[in-house]
């Protein structure tokens, strides 16, 4: 299978919101291909985070693809606030909608690409059924909640078993680094959701993001 392009999302829960604007710019300058934004309704999962509000700040300060995961309950009730805002992708949680494939058809009907995220403890073979579906497959590499947490790497075969049932985005999101992104590379994962990594980097954003390159060009050369 031909290399597929990595795509870097910088999630904005370990962004500055004091300087949100001045952040996500230098993310864009920088080489962050998508915007992640991580809602979080307090049922969920325990934090309240942000919402539609901040979608559309994040649709006013760039053009980039916004790249929207909802872990919230009820999460069809959001599906059309979210895509008014400015989403251009809506992950909706299988654990969280009782009836997934209506959910994911939806979010097509309203423009947008459809993602579906599993969590660290629900198997692959939950969601094989929505290839050709699902736009995405977003593997939550920690349990949902909390930025900062260490990435869970017995999720990587259900990262291999998804990559040989479709060609569709697979994205991880949950403990990437510079150690953790080659091994979710090498498993079949192409888009990497990083929030301390990048925002709180010690040198940096523009260093937060060009450390992850750097590491899968280390990857692809093994």
């Amino acid at each position: 299978m031909a290399q597929r392009p990595l795509l870097i999302a910088p999630s904005i829960l370990s962004a500055d919101f004091s300087r949100l604007a001045e952040q996500i710019g230098e993310a864009e300058q920088n080489g962050a291909d998508w915007i992640h934004i991580d809602v979080m309704d307090g049922h969920f999962v325990p934090p309240i985070t942000m919402g539609q509000m901040v979608t559309e700040t994040c649709r006013r300060i760039t053009d980039l693809p916004l790249d929207v995961h909802l872990m919230v309950n009820e999460p069809d009730k959001m599906l059309q606030s979210f895509a008014d805002a400015g989403a251009d992708h809506i992950h909706v949680h299988v654990e969280a909608s009782p009836n997934i494939q209506q959910s994911l058809q939806r979010i097509h009907e309203l423009g947008c690409k459809a993602g579906v995220a599993i969590n660290p403890n629900t198997p692959a073979d939950k969601v094989l059924s929505l290839v050709g579906l699902a736009d995405i497959f977003l593997v939550m590499s920690v349990n949902p909640g909390y930025s900062g947490q260490d990435f869970i790497s017995s999720v990587l075969p259900k990262v291999s078993k998804l990559r040989a049932a479709s060609d569709a985005h697979i994205q991880l999101d949950g403990g990437i680094d510079a150690e953790t992104l080659p091994l979710a590379l090498e498993a079949g994962g192409d888009v990497f959701v990083a929030a301390s990594a990048i925002f709180k980097h010690p040198d940096g954003i523009a260093s937060g993001i060009q450390t992850l390159r750097s590491s899968s060009l280390e990857a692809q050369k093994h």
